[in-house]
């Protein structure tokens, strides 16, 4: 009988132990997910619990040191790499350049002109006594050199004439008393009226038609029935030179003799 209950024993053990494992994986599947959505769900609730503003200020800060960050590097590279690199191709591309042309004294220092014969004037001065020079180059320097008391007079530039502005009197009214029209007939064929006062200098005739074009030094007014030469001064009006009434006047050459 002893026998008999030793395999029931162990099939209740095993049934027991199967029992177990199925109550203990259906609990692990029941709080697994449990678990899991309270962990998400706790992280959601931290991950909220900080402000946008704060976020975006932080990417902000965060942004804004890299780029400065940044910006150094690239100027440092600039200056300390870039600038020293194009400088040298310059300056080797110059170099090429002058000795392809013939233009090697441009990568020479040079001396400043006269610095020789200064200081060869320096010498023949140290000497005091007026001796020979040593070298053609120190006689020849002092050949050249003047006394002191000879002061180089440079002329002063003419000053430019003023241009002569010519101004018009300001044209009359026909109906006013005292007023004739005059009337230019130019050497194109153009004729010219404007109206002047009797009493105005007969000199203004001539600005009147040097500011049309014609220069009193080649061109003078003759009247044109009978035909004859108008002496214009500025002491005589036009009305003493014979215009009382409208007139026709004809702007000639004058022939040189």
């Amino acid at each position: 009988m002893g026998t008999a209950s030793q395999p029931r024993e162990v099939f209740l053990w095993m049934a027991k132990f199967a029992l177990f494992t199925c109550l203990l994986t259906l609990l692990i599947s029941v709080l697994t997910p449990w678990i899991s959505s309270f962990r998400q769900s706790r992280e959601e609730h931290v991950e909220f619990s900080v402000p946008e503003e704060e976020k975006d200020k932080h990417q902000k800060l965060v942004r804004r040191d890299q780029q400065e960050q940044l910006s150094q590097k690239a100027s440092y590279y600039i200056e300390n790499f870039m600038k020293p690199r194009e400088e040298l191709k310059l300056k080797r591309k110059m170099e090429h350049y002058y000795k392809m042309t013939g233009q090697s004294w441009k990568l020479t220092e040079g001396q400043r002109l006269g610095a020789d014969e200064e200081d060869d004037a320096m010498n023949i001065d140290s000497d005091g006594d007026g001796s020979i020079a040593k070298t053609p180059n120190q006689e020849a320097l002092r050949k050249r050199k003047l006394p002191e008391h000879v002061k180089m007079h440079i002329p002063k530039p003419e000053q430019p004439k003023p241009k002569k502005v010519i101004t018009l009197p300001e044209e009359p009214n026909e109906l006013e008393e005292g007023v004739v029209t005059v009337a230019l007939r130019c050497p194109s064929g153009r004729v010219f009226k404007r109206r002047f006062y009797k009493i105005c200098s007969s000199h203004v005739l001539l600005d009147w038609m040097t500011k049309l074009g014609y220069h009193s030094v080649l061109y003078t007014l003759y009247s044109s029935s009978p035909r004859c030469h108008i002496e214009l001064n500025t002491e005589l009006s036009i009305e003493s030179i014979g215009i009382v009434k409208d007139t026709l006047l004809n702007v000639e050459q004058i022939h040189q003799p």
